[in-house]
């Protein structure tokens, strides 16, 4: 009897030994399982801050992104909005309007439009800017203060211009509601002369005074100053950078007037001028640079033209993304001879937008807004003379 209690307790004594066995090696499990769920959670969450520290620094970067590439200044003008009663080109023109360009500008050729009429921007090119010619048309008064014989801008005081220059801008607004017109003043800063002159390049500078004045003219008036260099025989940048000044101001544009740039040993005014697009290409660079270190906003170059030789190479003429190009055509007479002429020099050899010079006195006869507009393409900018 005692053997068989002894048996029992020895029984008893190896089961309850591999009990706690059995729950030591359990409790190791979970405990190690529970390790390793604590390690991979740590590895997790050590991933999760690496990735979220990642953002962090792409964020940060982008930041620093954005504040080497500034937003760009908005435009400075009000441009003179459409009268209530103003109607769409496609309800004031005669169905053969919309559909083909006028037959004197087509001079013989096929008549099809290259664009809609409306469209300012040439076929085939882009306009990358936020300049004031995507969606409006400028209209200008050319001329010198001290000039009676250069322009409508030397014929009246500042006010009285102002006030027709606005008048006559509206007309192309009501004409054309889907880009309501700028007024623009286009004032000679550079004006070529017979004689060498003190710099021995045949062009005198209009005062500092001057350029100020019709300068605080144009922001009075929430309008747009053009500078226009008539270069002699200095080059087309060099004429542009003694503008820097002026065109450092937000709203102050630049003109290129071809035909009194002659080369040595010739005289503006008796001898025709010529410029090569590479020229006006170093000009379009240095504002786009100007645009771009200041922060100013986007600016417009504008050419003028009116013979085969006063422009060559036009193609090595590029807009940049900040600066517009329009191509003026210069000339004066007949309106069934500008318009084809218009044809020749701007639209069948296009850089990226038209324009379109009237003479108030010259012109036989002086072309309605509602003329011009039937031009393929539209002109996006109209100055007078």
């Amino acid at each position: 009897m005692n053997i068989l209690k002894k048996i029992v307790t020895l029984l008893a004594v190896v089961v309850l030994i591999s009990l706690l066995a059995a729950c030591s090696d359990s409790a190791s499990t979970t405990a190690d399982q529970d390790d390793s769920k604590d390690k991979q959670s740590e590895d997790k969450d050590g991933n999760q801050k690496d990735s979220k520290k990642d953002s962090d620094s792409k964020d940060d970067q982008d930041k620093e992104k954005e504040k080497d590439q500034p937003e760009k200044r908005p435009q400075p003008y009000k441009a003179l909005q459409p009268s209530e009663d103003a109607k769409p080109l496609k309800e004031t023109m005669a169905e053969e309007d919309l559909k083909k360009m006028p037959k004197v500008e087509a001079h013989g050729g096929d008549r099809t439009r290259s664009i809609p009429v409306g469209q300012t921007l040439m076929k085939g090119k882009t306009d990358k800017t936020n300049g004031p010619l995507k969606d409006h048309r400028l209209v200008a008064y050319y001329g010198n203060p001290h000039s009676t014989q250069m322009g409508i801008l030397g014929e009246m005081e500042p006010d009285a211009l102002m006030k027709k220059l606005k008048k006559q801008t509206q007309a192309y607004s009501d004409a054309d509601p889907s880009h309501p017109a700028i007024p623009t003043i286009e004032l000679i800063s550079t004006i070529a002369q017979r004689n060498p002159g003190p710099e021995g390049k045949y062009y005198h500078m209009t005062s500092k005074d001057d350029l100020d004045e019709y300068a605080a003219l144009a922001k009075k008036n929430d309008a747009l100053l053009m500078l226009d260099v008539q270069l002699g025989t200095d080059s087309v940048l060099h004429q542009v950078k003694l503008l820097e000044k002026w065109l450092k101001l937000p709203y102050v544009h630049v003109a290129i007037d071809t035909e009194f740039h002659v080369a040595e040993g010739e005289t503006p005014g008796i001898n025709l001028g010529s410029v090569d697009g590479a020229e006006v290409q170093k000009a379009v660079n240095y504002v786009s640079k100007l645009v771009k270190e200041n922060n100013l906003p986007d600016k417009i170059v504008l050419v003028h033209q009116f013979t085969d030789k006063a422009l060559v190479n036009k193609k090595a003429i590029k807009p940049a993304d900040n600066v517009e190009v329009a191509l003026n055509f210069d000339g004066y007479g007949p309106d069934s001879t500008k318009m084809s002429l218009y044809r020749k020099f701007v639209k069948n050899d296009p850089v990226q937008y038209g324009a379109f010079k009237i003479f108030y006195k010259k012109d036989q006869p002086v072309m309605t807004p509602e003329d011009v507009l039937k031009l393929d393409p539209n002109p996006a900018i109209i100055n007078y003379q």
